[in-house]
């Protein structure tokens, strides 16, 4: 029974419906090109989209001054006509703000957040201390680029649309099959949260973790400490996503990213799977932290289903 009480701590905003109005905003860098594609496709899913100030706003890399970018997503957290607000892109900057927005009309009103990448800050955030469910999920700066099933599974994720994810993997899984409140999101953003207010509660959770840019050490290093802080084995499952754009190293590392993973849980006894479709690809499935989810791993296939 107490875990039952603890997967219903964490509040669901309302699904949106046709006739929403939802908010555009840019809470880190800007916006290097229009996204009238995006709020056109928005509007097809029956919404009305407002545009935060932040959007095309610029200043040096970032959608605007600190302050600007902070009363843009402020005024709509306390706006209760919007029913969700979603980030135009991530890059950086997101952690410049999180401290000076107040979620106190939030928590008495909770709407849907999207965003991944650098919005996972934001993520991570509403979930440890907000206790409500979010969207990691494509944002409108790569909708052009995304893959149908990959923007269909936002709009279901947003108007409530229970999903379940097949797919078959090519690298090595360990078998099992495990339930629990789905968390995650950028490795280097989760790690770079870690003792902060932030910081989300791992212990029998499903994680699922993604990262671009990096390189195998860094990958490495991030989750032995991960790892030593007692994360890794407080969880019930581990979803890897797309770890891809690797840099590459002067002096070879020795391992792939997947299998640099694969050394740090081979000694847990949960489920792990490789290559989700989440993550900075076209095909980022919609992943909605907070969810109660079902995992079912085999040697190369996968089954992911919210309850």
């Amino acid at each position: 029974m107490a875990k039952i009480s603890v997967l219903k701590m964490i509040k669901q905003p309302p699904y949106l419906k046709k006739g929403d109005k939802i908010a555009l905003v840019c809470p880190a860098k800007k916006l290097p090109k229009p996204i009238d594609h995006a709020i056109a496709r928005l509007e097809s899913w029956g919404l009305e989209v407002i545009i935060g100030d932040s959007v095309y706003a610029s200043h040096h890399q970032f959608a605007g001054t600190d302050a600007l970018r902070t009363k843009d997503i402020q005024r709509f957290l306390d706006d209760p006509s919007i029913k969700a607000i979603i980030s135009g892109r991530g890059g950086y900057g997101t952690i410049r703000i999180i401290d000076d927005l107040d979620f106190t009309a939030f928590n008495k009103n909770p709407k849907w957040f999207v965003g991944f990448s650098d919005i996972t800050v934001l993520l991570s955030h509403l979930v440890a201390q907000c206790n409500t469910q979010c969207v990691h999920a494509q944002m409108p700066y790569t909708f052009d680029t995304s893959t149908p099933e990959a923007l269909l599974s936002l709009q279901k994720a947003l108007f409530g649309e229970k999903q379940t994810y097949s797919y078959q993997s090519s690298f090595k899984n360990r078998a099992g099959e495990a339930s629990g409140i789905l968390i995650g999101g950028n490795l280097s953003l989760l790690t770079m949260v870690q003792g902060s207010v932030s910081e989300m509660d791992f212990t029998d959770k499903i994680l699922f973790l993604e990262d671009v840019g990096e390189q195998e050490y860094g990958i490495d290093r991030m989750l032995r400490m991960l790892k030593r802080a007692g994360k890794l084995k407080a969880l019930k499952g581990l979803v890897i996503g797309a770890f891809n754009e690797i840099e590459e190293e002067k002096i070879s590392f020795g391992q792939t990213a997947d299998e640099v993973i694969w050394d740090i849980v081979k000694d847990y006894d949960f489920p792990v799977c490789f290559n989700f479709p989440t993550g900075h690809i076209d095909n980022n499935l919609s992943m909605v932290l907070g969810a109660e989810v079902y995992l079912k791993v085999e040697t190369n296939n996968v089954q992911f289903k919210y309850l």
